[in-house]
C-alpha cells in the first residue's frame, strides 16, 4: 500500500538558543520512523526530543547551537520514502563573503535490505526525494544505465531533486544514477530500483492417485515468483456439477504436493492452486483434470487352484466383498518360486473374469500364487494362496458326465438337426472316440468335436439311418469310461394296407385292415377312421386314436352307401395318406316301424311355503318402513291388498314385501302374511315396533 505524506517537513532558520521544531505528517497513523541528520540517525537527549502522536512525528530541538544545523530527515520503517529539510543557524556578520560548497547529494534508502536499492511493487507509484546541497546551486542529471531517463520523471524543488515513476512495471527496474555538478565539484550516487510483484499461477496441477475420501495433488511452482521468494500455496477444490470453490488451508502450504481430504468417494472433484510470496497472491491456477475419490476394493476371496499342467496352473477366485464406487477394472496374477520375493505379474492387461491360467511355468518347482483387483483408486490387497503348488501333471481318471436328458433315448424328426454335448474330466487329457453300434463312427454325415471338457457330436439334418446306438469312449493310458447316446430319428407312418368292410348288420358295418408296411421308425400308437356317404362323399371321422386294427361303425343311416378310409398314427401324428376300403357298406330298409310317445308335461303343482320368514323390526316413527319375506308354490296365490294407500303389497318372484308409508306409533303390533293355492296354504307372522325419533345429534337404529 502507498503511503501518502500529508505534510512535509519544512526548513528552518534560527538563532542560538531558539528552539526548532520539524514536523510532518503521514496517512497512516501505525507508520512509525526514524530522524536522521546528515545521514546520522538522530538519538533523544535531554535537549532532543522526538515524539509520535497519531499522523504527526516531531523532531524538538531546544537551544539551538551553531552545531545543530544540517540536513534533517524523517524515514518511514518499511517504504522507500524519506522527508527532508534543512535547518540553518543564524549568525551576525558584519561582511558576507559568497561561498562555494562542493555539491552533495543526501541520499538515504536504509529501509531496504540494501543501501542503495528500492524495492517497488509493480503498478505503484514511486517518488524518491533526494535533497541536494552545494554552492552554487549544483546541476542535476539522472540516468538509467548509460541511458537517459527513461520513463522516470524528475522534478526539481530549490534543493530537492525528486525520482518518479507512474505505475511501475517490469521494464522499469534496473540501475539509476545521479550526478550533481557545480563550480565547486561534482557528486554522483547509483541505486538499483527493483519491481516486485505477485507471482505467476502455479502450473500443471494434477491428481495423482485417489482414497476412499482424498486425492494426492502435486503442481509446479510458478514460472515467475515476482521478483520475492515464494513463501507457500493456498489450494482450493470444487465438485465438478457446482461453480462454488472452497478453500482447504487458510495457512500457506510449503510443499508441492498435498493430501487434499474430507471428500466423497464417487463425486467428481476438481483442483486449483494459488502461490503466495510477500507481495501477495498470484491467480489461481488452471484446473487440474475431473478425478474421483474412490478407493481400492477390499482383496478377492476365496482363491483357489482349479487345475495344474506340468507348466501351467489354472486358478480360479469369488470378487472382493467391499467392491466401493470404483467397481473393478479386471485383477492382476502374480506368481513367485517359494523361499524368494521376487514376484512376477503373469498377464499385461486385467483380465476381467475370475479365473485364469498361468502359462510358462518351471516344471517340477513350487509356486506361489496371488490375485490383486484393480480399479482407477490402484491395487487391492492381495489374496494369497496358504500352500505352494508344485507345477506336474496331476493324473486323474477318466470320467463322461451324461447329462440327464441323455440317458433316455433321444428322438428326433427326420431333417432336424442334431447337437449333443457330454462333458467329461480326466488328466492328462483323455483320448477321445465314438461308436456307433459298437463300430467305430465313419459316416461323413456325422460330426464331431472335442475339447479338454467336452465332446460334441452333431448332425445337421437328421436321416433315419443314423438311429442307433452311440457310444463315447474317453481313455488314459490304462483306464477309461464311456457313456452310450441312443438316438431314434422318425417320420409320419404309412397308410394302412387291405382296408374292406368285413360284415353289415342292422345300422352297423364292421372294418378291418393291417397295419401299414412303414412304421416312421416307431410304434404305431392307434389309427383315425373316417366315414363318407356316397352321395355327398363328405368325409367324418368316426373313431380317433383307435388301438386296434379292426372296428365297428355304428349308427349308420339306413338305405345309404358308404365307404371308409383309415389313417395310421405314431408320435409324429397321422399319416399323410389313407388306406381306402375295398367295398362300400350298403344299409338295407328293413321296413321296422317307430311310434315315438305323445309329450306330456310334468306336473310342478305344489302347496305354498315360506322360505324366508318375517322378521321382527323396530323401526322410527315417521319414517318409512318395509317387511319382507320369501314363499314358494304353484299356482301362485294372488295377494289381497287392503284400500288403505298408506300400506303397498308387492310379490316378486316369490319375495313379498310390505311397504308402511310414514308409520306411528298406532301402527305397531303383530303383522302376518298368509299364502293359500288350490294344494294349500302356509302363513309366518312378525312384531313390528314404532319409537319416536331421538333428539337430533343421536343416532337411531332400526
Amino acid at each position: 500500500k502507498e503511503l501518502q505524506v500529508l505534510q512535509n517537513i519544512a526548513d528552518l532558520t534560527v538563532k542560538a538558543a531558539e528552539q526548532a521544531v520539524f514536523k510532518c505528517e503521514v496517512s497512516d497513523e501505525k507508520v512509525t520512523g526514524k530522524w536522521f541528520k546528515d545521514g546520522v540517525e538522530v538519538q533523544p537527549t535531554d535537549r532532543i526530543k522526538m515524539t509520535h502522536i497519531g499522523k504527526t512525528h516531531k523532531l524538538t530541538i531546544d537551544e539551538v547551537k551553531p552545531s545543530d544545523a544540517g540536513d534533517y530527515t524523517f524515514v518511514p520503517d518499511g517504504y522507500a520514502l524519506t522527508l527532508s529539510a534543512k535547518l540553518n543557524f543564524l549568525e551576525i556578520k558584519i561582511d558576507y563573503v559568497p561561498r562555494q560548497d562542493p555539491p552533495k547529494i543526501h541520499m538515504n534508502t536504509s529501509s531496504s535490505g540494501d543501501k542503495n536499492t528500492i524495492m517497488l511493487v509493480a503498478g505503484n507509484k514511486l517518488r524518491f526525494d533526494v535533497e541536494i546541497t552545494g554552492e552554487p546551486v549544483p546541476t542535476v542529471c539522472w540516468m538509467k544505465g548509460e541511458e537517459g531517463e527513461g520513463r522516470v520523471r524528475v522534478e526539481m524543488e530549490k534543493t530537492l531533486s525528486s525520482f518518479v515513476i507512474e505505475g511501475a512495471e517490469k521494464e522499469d527496474e534496473g540501475c539509476y544514477s545521479i550526478t550533481v555538478t557545480n563550480p565547486a565539484g561534482e557528486d554522483k550516487v547509483e541505486l538499483f530500483v527493483k519491481i516486485v510483484d505477485v507471482p505467476n499461477p502455479p502450473e500443471n496441477v494434477t491428481c495423482t492417485s485417489v482414497g476412499e475420501d482424498f486425492g494426492m495433488i502435486t503442481w509446479d511452482p510458478p514460472a515467475f515468483d515476482g521478483g520475492v521468494p515464494i513463501k507457500g500455496y493456498l489450494m482450493e477444490k470444487k465438485k465438478v456439477a457446482s461453480t462454488r470453490w472452497t478453500r482447504i488451508n487458510f495457512d500457506v502450504y510449503e510443499s508441492t504436493t498435498y493430501e487434499a481430504k474430507k471428500m466423497i468417494e464417487g463425486v467428481l472433484y476438481e483442483m486449483r492452486v494459488f502461490a503466495v510470496n510477500g507481495i501477495g497472491i498470484s491467480q489461481p491456477s488452471a484446473n487440474s483434470k475431473p478425478f474421483m475419490p474412490i478407493a481400492p476394493t477390499s482383496e478377492p476371496t476365496r482363491l483357489m487352484v482349479d487345475d495344474v499342467t506340468d507348466t501351467t496352473c489354472a486358478l480360479k477366485w469369488h470378487p472382493p466383498e467391499r467392491i466401493g464406487a470404483g467397481g473393478i477394472d479386471g485383477y492382476i496374477i502374480e506368481y513367485c518360486i517359494e523361499g524368494t520375493d521376487q514376484w512376477v505379474q503373469a498377464n499385461e492387461e486385467p483380465v476381467g473374469k475370475n479365473q485364469y491360467r498361468v502359462k510358462g511355468l518351471p516344471v517340477g518347482e513350487k509356486m506361489l500364487f496371488r490375485v490383486v483387483a484393480v480399479n482407477v483408486a490402484g491395487r487391492s490387497p492381495p489374496a494369497t494362496l496358504s500352500q505352494s503348488v508344485t507345477i506336474r501333471e496331476i493324473m486323474e481318471q477318466p470320467k463322461i458326465r451324461l447329462p440327464r436328458h441323455l440317458r433316455t433315448k433321444l428322438i428326433k424328426l427326420v431333417g432336424d438337426k442334431v447337437n449333443i454335448v457330454i462333458p467329461f474330466q480326466g488328466k492328462p487329457r483323455p483320448v477321445v472316440t465314438w461308436f456307433r453300434d459298437g463300430i467305430l463312427l465313419e459316416d461323413n454325415t456325422v460330426g464331431t468335436r472335442t475339447s479338454d471338457v467336452d465332446s460334441i457330436l452333431f448332425i445337421r439334418s437328421a436321416e433315419r439311418n443314423h438311429s442307433g446306438k452311440y457310444t463315447l469312449s474317453v481313455q488314459v493310458e490304462n483306464m477309461s469310461d464311456s457313456g452310450d447316446i441312443d438316438i431314434q430319428v422318425v417320420e409320419k407312418p404309412g397308410p394302412p394296407i387291405d382296408v374292406h368292410v368285413t360284415d353289415v348288420w342292422g345300422l352297423n358295418a364292421a372294418l378291418e385292415w393291417k397295419p401299414p408296411k412303414d412304421d416312421g421308425n416307431c410304434e404305431i400308437i392307434g389309427y383315425s377312421v373316417q366315414k363318407a356317404d356316397m352321395k355327398t362323399k363328405d368325409w367324418f371321422t368316426v373313431f380317433e386314436h383307435n388301438r386296434r386294427a379292426s372296428c365297428t361303425v355304428s349308427d349308420l343311416v339306413m338305405g345309404n352307401e358308404y365307404t371308409f378310409r383309415v389313417f395310421s398314427e405314431n408320435i409324429c401324428g397321422l399319416s399323410d395318406v389313407s388306406g381306402i376300403s375295398k367295398n362300400t357298406a350298403t344299409i338295407a330298409k328293413t321296413g321296422l316301424d317307430y311310434n315315438r310317445p305323445p309329450f306330456k308335461d310334468k306336473d310342478v303343482s305344489h302347496s305354498p311355503k315360506f322360505t324366508a320368514p318375517l322378521v321382527n323390526r323396530i323401526v322410527v316413527a315417521g319414517y318409512r318402513a318395509a317387511i319382507s319375506c320369501a314363499v314358494r308354490g304353484f299356482p301362485k296365490n294372488n295377494m289381497i291388498i287392503g284400500e288403505d294407500p298408506k300400506f303397498l303389497m308387492q310379490n316378486f318372484q316369490g319375495v313379498l314385501t310390505l311397504n308402511i308409508r310414514r308409520p306411528g306409533l298406532f301402527d305397531g303390533g303383530k303383522y302376518s302374511c298368509r299364502a293359500i293355492n288350490d294344494l294349500g296354504e302356509d302363513e309366518v307372522e312378525c312384531k313390528l315396533e314404532v319409537r319416536v325419533a331421538q333428539e337430533k345429534g343421536t343416532e337411531t337404529k332400526n
